[in-house]
């Protein structure tokens, strides 16, 4: 069964920081919990994004009951881009079930039904996050460069759609 996506809302902050409140969460992406206030920000961030078109943006993850499990992300980089981010963050109680693999799945379809307004994806991971690594390779994408994201190691990973 297909997982449920939502485009996160203004009313959806309290799901969305548990997931970037959480130390577990967030060691492989920024490696720290970010503070509420910081949160917010991004959240806001977030919601603009989501404003860019109804396919693309940020998407609560939830069950076939309604419980939340995570964050599934598949943002355009700019307002008119051809390129998107996907991406996803699941609260550790989701772990190692398939959760990732699944999302990563659907993500690619709704990308797939965009094209040919999407050209192209990409993922950012932290190069010591394994598990995130094999879902993206199983799924096409090949490595394209290590780099420096604020400080922080990461790997970008890209796929070509068509």
């Amino acid at each position: 069964m297909p997982l449920v996506m939502h485009k996160f809302s203004a009313a959806d902050f309290a799901d969305y920081f548990r997931l970037v409140g959480n130390p577990q969460v967030m060691a492989m992406i920024t490696e720290r919990a970010l503070p509420e206030d910081e949160a917010r920000t991004e959240y806001a961030k977030l919601l603009e994004n989501n404003g860019w078109h109804p396919a693309f943006g940020s998407f609560k993850l939830l069950d076939e009951n309604g419980a939340f499990l995570g964050l599934g992300k598949l943002a355009l980089e700019s307002a008119d881009g051809r390129a998107a981010e996907l991406g996803y963050m699941l609260l550790p109680e989701y772990w190692g079930q398939g959760i990732g693999n699944r999302v990563a799945a659907q993500l690619l379809a709704e990308a797939h039904a965009q094209a040919p307004r999407l050209e192209r994806l990409f993922a950012i991971i932290d190069p010591a996050n394994i598990a995130s690594r094999k879902i993206l390779v199983r799924h096409g994408f090949v490595h394209q460069a290590f780099q420096d994201f604020d400080g922080l190691p990461g790997e970008v990973l890209q796929r070509t759609l068509g």
